[in-house]
């Protein structure tokens, strides 16, 4: 995607964030979901209020844009947001396809403001055996089933 970012989008973002705080209604973070210039979903934080853990800003955007489009490829939509994104963010960033992020505040930002991801980051990098929750294995010939089973399966939409 060519397009160059727009600052409009970006302030909306911020305001929602802020407005966000204001109401009580969760978390300084919000998010737009922008294809061909056009807001096709905007979405704050909602953890508090929600009690999901994974209703984050960005989360959120995309779960609305992806109804408002009826589809859960957002091929050819940006993301702004008012922050950049968490570990989990960013990877449903990517899952959903989306061509672009522009953020306003960074990782230092958030974690002056008592959201730091840093942990995660090193957590990530550690080995399933070494992290702070164990991660164990088990029935990983029975688990592969599901697997077999997609792979041969005549009826699926593959993502």
């Amino acid at each position: 995607m060519s397009r160059q970012p727009n600052p409009a989008f970006l302030r909306r973002a911020i305001e929602l964030a802020t407005q966000n705080v204001l109401e009580g209604a969760g978390g300084p973070f919000a998010a737009l979901i922008v294809r061909d210039g056009e807001v096709i979903a905007e979405a704050a934080n909602s953890v508090t209020t929600t009690n999901d853990p994974t209703a984050h800003g960005e989360v959120n955007a995309i779960r609305k844009a992806c109804t408002q489009l009826g589809t859960f490829s957002l091929t050819g939509c940006e993301i702004y947001t008012s922050c950049e994104p968490c570990p989990m963010c960013l990877a449903a960033i990517y899952w959903a396809r989306l061509e672009a992020i522009y953020f306003g505040s960074n990782q230092q930002d958030a974690a002056k403001a008592g959201f730091d991801d840093a942990f995660l980051y090193e957590e990530f990098r550690k080995s399933a055996g070494q992290r702070n929750i164990p991660s164990v294995q088990l029935l990983q010939s029975e688990a592969w089933e599901p697997f077999a089973t997609w792979i041969t399966a005549p009826i699926k939409v593959n993502y």
